[in-house]
């Protein structure tokens, strides 16, 4: 395996497995590796054709979840198809909005949750291409006022 491949921490890989699964229409693509203590070492999910590494956190080597760090410094960014479909659905999973679902200026209908585990999650569809010239005086046009 080659690149980068993101790996959650979480309090509870099988809870967040099976939110995932729900909310993402992830799939679960190996078999877990659980210590006989009951700590899920490694779990790989696919979303949207990207795969996720998961574990439950182990404080003791310096993997924690964004609960124990009480933030995170990673968002990650999923594109689907119907990003209100399924930021409706994180919501009412118990996902906690940063910012509401809106067209951006950028060309994608995005919104921002917080999973109950911790994570952020930028929820987006692709509504339509934006030249690089345009995209960048909008973002500027933002600031003209401030």
């Amino acid at each position: 395996m080659r690149g980068i491949t993101p790996y959650l921490q979480v309090k509870s890989a099988g809870e967040a497995i099976a939110w995932y699964v729900r909310v993402f229409a992830a799939t679960e693509v190996r078999a877990r590796l659980v210590a006989p203590d009951g700590t899920c070492m490694n779990a790989e999910i696919e979303i949207e054709g990207t795969r996720l590494m998961l574990a439950d956190e182990m404080p003791r080597i310096g993997s924690t979840s964004p609960e124990t760090l009480a933030g995170t410094s990673v968002v990650l960014d999923l594109h689907v198809a119907e990003a209100d479909v399924v930021f409706r659905k994180a919501l009412e999973a118990g996902a906690t909005e940063i910012y509401p679902l809106a067209d951006q200026f950028y060309g994608d209908r995005a919104g921002r949750v917080r999973d109950p585990f911790g994570h952020h999650w930028i929820i987006a569809t692709r509504l339509r291409e934006v030249p690089e010239a345009e995209m960048v005086a909008a973002f500027k046009a933002m600031f003209e006022d401030a």
